[in-house]
């Protein structure tokens, strides 16, 4: 709602500063916050879906080199959408890829094969992964599945909780990075060792992959190599890739072959795909070569920040993870999350340089998070630039900390 809107409405005596709902000033400071945005010199990422239709078509032209745009468009799945698959499934080393227009569809529909196969609907999963907490109980509502929980630490599940939990189950699934804990990965061992456990029990693993793509720093390893750990694995492509939108499953021939009877079914079958289709082969060639910067100067950000922060005179700032897994992280503060939102909203206002892109959520009394994504427009900022951000972001905090 606009000032001017707000006023009207105030003087009819539709709204009053003490009955009006913290959504709507939520909802206030949000459109904020992406004006600041959208109008800032400086900014950790610039985000795709940020931008204007004409800039987001305007991208296609980048995919002239990458596949003949004088082929017939695709309908029901051929042409550039298959030709998406073959890449996608080349990158992780699988049989093959299908592509689904949501990776919510996509799992739901990989696991529910997997049920067919194993005879056993049970999923274990994390208490934070993405099913759990953002999905409407889909796996249970929709796909026939029961999820369990094998742990709610803010860690990927070890080895020995999987090996020793109380309950049987047809399928692990594992979410890399686990986002909701911080973006957080296991080490490369821990990983391996989680995933023969749960082939001890004869159960199947899945990957939710949504941010796969840039988990190659931290383990180390190569994509081929990460995902052929899974037996199937999920990938996103609208995240870190910037397509506009869409997903993959990859793994057997046999189990993407039945996933795309039950792509169908679920109505994922679209008729043409090609504006997204192509937007992923762009992300897919100019994005995923640069992941591994990103995640290395998101590093460089995480750590001018603890100084920044100390330097600031904050009593308690905390960075998680300390030496980011990923280009993305998270920071707490000991601070209202209002407080910070309106501080971050200011800052980019007054300065036109935005160092909290997100909403700061409340996640105990007096302290609050938010996510932090370093992209190529990231790769502009020093360290001393962060640290400069900072002290503004602080000069705009009140003096005395929420208790």
């Amino acid at each position: 709602m606009s000032d001017m809107a707000e006023q009207g409405e105030r003087a009819a005596g539709h709204l009053s500063g003490e009955d009006r709902p913290d959504e709507d000033l939520r909802s206030r400071l949000r459109e904020r916050r992406l004006a600041a945005h959208r109008g800032a010199q400086r900014v950790l990422a610039r985000f795709a879906f940020h931008k204007s239709l004409r800039e987001r078509l305007a991208e296609l032209d980048g995919a002239r080199d990458l596949y003949d745009l004088d082929e017939r468009s695709d309908v029901y799945g051929d042409g550039v959408v298959e030709a998406l698959e073959t890449k996608v499934a080349a990158l992780l080393g699988t049989e093959a890829a299908a592509f689904f227009p949501t990776g919510t569809m996509a799992q739901q529909v990989a696991l529910r094969c997997w049920a067919g196969r194993t005879g056993d609907p049970t999923v274990a999963l994390h208490a934070l992964s993405h099913p759990e907490v953002h999905e409407r109980n889909a796996f249970r509502e929709v796909g026939g599945l029961r999820p369990v929980r094998v742990t709610g630490e803010p860690r990927l599940p070890t080895a020995a909780e999987v090996r020793d939990f109380e309950e049987p189950f047809g399928a692990l699934m594992l979410e890399l990075p686990l986002r909701d804990a911080g973006f957080v990965l296991p080490s490369w061992e821990e990983l391996t060792e989680t995933v023969a456990a749960a082939r001890e029990r004869d159960a199947v693993v899945h990957f939710d992959g949504a941010r796969l793509w840039e988990s190659t720093v931290h383990f180390g390893r190569p994509l081929e190599e990460i995902a052929g750990l899974a037996d199937s694995v999920y990938v996103s492509f609208y995240k870190s890739l910037e397509a506009f939108g869409g997903a993959a499953l990859a793994g057997p021939a046999e189990l993407v072959e039945e996933a795309k009877a039950w792509r169908h079914r679920y109505g994922g079958l679209v008729f043409q795909q090609f504006p997204t289709a192509l937007s992923a082969l762009v992300g897919l060639e100019r994005l995923l070569p640069r992941l591994p910067e990103f995640v290395a100067h998101a590093r460089v950000v995480a750590a001018a920040l603890r100084e920044g922060f100390a330097a600031a005179g904050v009593p308690w700032a905390r960075v998680h993870p300390e030496v980011p897994h990923t280009h993305d992280f998270q920071v707490w503060l000991p601070y209202d999350a209002d407080v910070l939102s309106e501080a971050a909203v200011r800052t980019a206002e007054e300065t036109g340089t935005v160092l909290f892109s997100f909403a700061w959520d409340r996640i105990g009394p007096g302290l609050a998070r938010t996510e932090v994504m370093v992209r190529a427009a990231g790769l502009e900022w020093t360290a001393e630039d962060v640290k400069t951000a900072v002290a503004d972001f602080v000069a705009r905090l009140p003096g005395q900390l929420s208790r």
